[in-house]
């Protein structure tokens, strides 16, 4: 049976949501943005995925987009909440306060619609919005590569529901869900599982973290291999020869960046303020450490012009968003340093106070060092000038 289901916020979360089940039930999408609205009424992507504007393109999409609540809201079955919850530094906790203006309009406009958060939240919300607003509220957390949000939800690797236990409403309405989730995906039996409100918050929390952590310990030890000279490729292949290690999320970088992972590593760290810990810790400050040594090496070199060659935390995304490569920029221009960016994406003529270069050749000529985060074959002929630790081309 098809639902009526509307997703709030249409960054990659949302966007591929919509899109995942529009195909199989009437979907309004909700936005303050207006061009993104036209855009997704257009079927225009609005946000860089790979897969997502042939999926638009190639399928019949029940998919309604609007910047109007009452519109939005008012026959919805479902409300699936995708805003944004950055960290706020000053209160060490997300800003939740999208997400509680959502369940705020949600009551005034359709009290009896199941509310399914999909942003991420501190541990111990959802219980406390279900019982300030006296709402049916469900927590979902989503498992998204930005650039593959859609991908990885045409085939999840598992689909997790919260939901409170011993409520028999709450359960039904949870594996409603989940089935719907299922039902739009292209994967088959995909591992799906029920859990508390507060379990099903940590999940997200805790697997972030764990990425965090991985992608900090490659990047320690290619730190190692630098400052002893030794090839940090030969080391990584043999250790992640061992099949308890594996191969996978080992490519060395600036640091672990983009929307998800520094924001979700401080509010797990935030959580465990009553908790002993030594380790949720260590991996916040190892991403400090590692753009402290990755900007020092730079200025080693002593260049008057440094080019940062794309602000873009993954390939194929156009989030700019906390990217690892901006802290370095950072660093450098701290010691007074020329900085100069290119990023072809950019509209704007500046980035923090830097010169944007569309022209590649023009960036080349121009800087002295060129810092790649990640690297690309259009670099071959300034390879000379690149200082990257990227060692095998991919995210």
């Amino acid at each position: 049976m098809p639902y009526t289901i509307t997703i709030t916020g249409l960054g990659y979360v949302g966007m591929s949501l919509a899109a995942l089940l529009g195909r199989k039930n009437k979907v309004y999408a909700l936005d303050v943005l207006p061009g993104k609205v036209d855009m997704v009424n257009k079927k225009i992507s609005p946000i860089e995925d790979e897969d997502m504007q042939k999926y638009l393109s190639d399928n019949e999409l029940d998919l309604t987009a609007t910047t109007d609540p009452e519109t939005a809201y008012k026959n919805a079955d479902f409300i699936v909440i995708a805003t944004p919850t950055d960290y706020d530094p000053v209160s060490n906790c997300f800003d939740t306060s999208s997400v509680e203006s959502v369940i705020e309009s949600v009551h005034r406009n359709n009290p009896g619609a199941v509310v399914v958060i999909k942003s991420t939240v501190p541990v111990g919300f959802t219980v406390g919005a279900r019982e300030k607003y006296g709402a049916n509220i469900l927590f979902s957390p989503e498992f998204l590569r930005e650039g593959q949000a859609l991908h990885d939800n045409l085939y999840p690797s598992r689909i997790i529901v919260g939901r409170p236990e011993n409520d028999e409403s709450a359960e039904a309405a949870a594996r409603v869900f989940a089935g719907l989730l299922a039902d739009g995906a292209l994967k088959k039996d995909i591992p799906t599982f029920f859990m508390g409100l507060a379990e099903a918050e940590a999940v997200k929390l805790f697997a972030n973290t764990y990425l965090a952590l991985r992608v900090s310990y490659f990047n320690e030890l290619d730190t190692f291999a630098e400052i002893h000279g030794l090839d940090a490729r030969d080391i990584i292949e043999g250790v992640c020869l061992d099949p308890r290690i594996g191969s996978h999320y080992n490519n060395p970088s600036f640091g672990y960046g983009g929307y998800c992972l520094p924001k979700d590593t401080k509010q797990l760290l935030a959580n465990y303020k009553d908790v002993p810990e030594n380790l949720i810790g260590a991996i916040v400050e190892a991403n400090r450490t590692r753009k402290d040594f990755i900007a020092e090496r730079i200025i080693e070199k002593n260049p008057d012009v440094v080019g940062i060659y794309r602000l873009t935390m993954k390939t194929g995304s156009d989030n700019f968003r906390h990217s690892s490569v901006q802290g370095v920029m950072k660093r450098l221009k701290a010691k007074g340093i020329k900085v100069v960016v290119y990023e072809p994406s950019l509209k704007e003529e500046t980035f923090f106070r830097s010169d944007v270069i569309r022209d590649l050749p023009a960036f080349k000529a121009e800087s002295d060092i060129i810092v790649a985060n990640r690297y690309h074959e259009e670099l071959a002929d300034s390879a000379e000038k690149v200082y990257t630790r990227d060692l095998w081309g991919n995210d």
